[in-house]
């Protein structure tokens, strides 16, 4: 019995590229406006991500977040994305939707630049949160 070492690679091809499953939050820019979000799996054509909004096929969005060590293979990078959306699942009340972004192109930022300073997670109280600047 043989075994096509080559079999793997073509399915990767019909998929697009490599895909890495990591949980990262992200910041998610579409007409003006700026949504949390999670991303699932990573490649370096694509992205899909979960966010609180529905975002139409064929939409323009910008994605900001902060490229793990394992696919950089160097630092964590923050990283600046322009897609359009493949597809989006719909959302339903209290749900987020699950979106396809096929990528354009990226951008690595420097590493002083937030990216994903609209991104909060809700842990369902405020316990923790202070009025005033932050101790240093």
């Amino acid at each position: 019995m043989s075994t096509d070492p080559n079999r793997l690679e073509h399915r990767h091809e019909r998929r697009g590229a490599q895909r890495f499953e990591v949980n990262l939050p992200l910041a998610v820019h579409f007409e003006g406006r700026t949504v949390p979000g999670f991303t699932q799996d990573l490649s370096g054509r694509g992205i899909f991500f979960y966010a609180e909004t529905a975002l139409p096929e064929g939409a323009v969005v910008e994605l900001t977040f902060t490229m793990p060590s394992e696919i950089t293979l160097a630092e964590n990078m923050p990283v600046r994305c322009s897609g359009r959306v493949l597809r989006a699942s719909a959302s339903q009340a209290g749900q987020r939707s699950g979106i396809a972004v096929q990528l354009d192109s990226y951008q690595y930022l420097p590493s002083n630049e937030p990216t994903a300073q609209f991104v909060r997670v809700s842990t369902g109280s405020a316990a923790g949160a202070t009025s005033g600047p932050e101790p240093r």
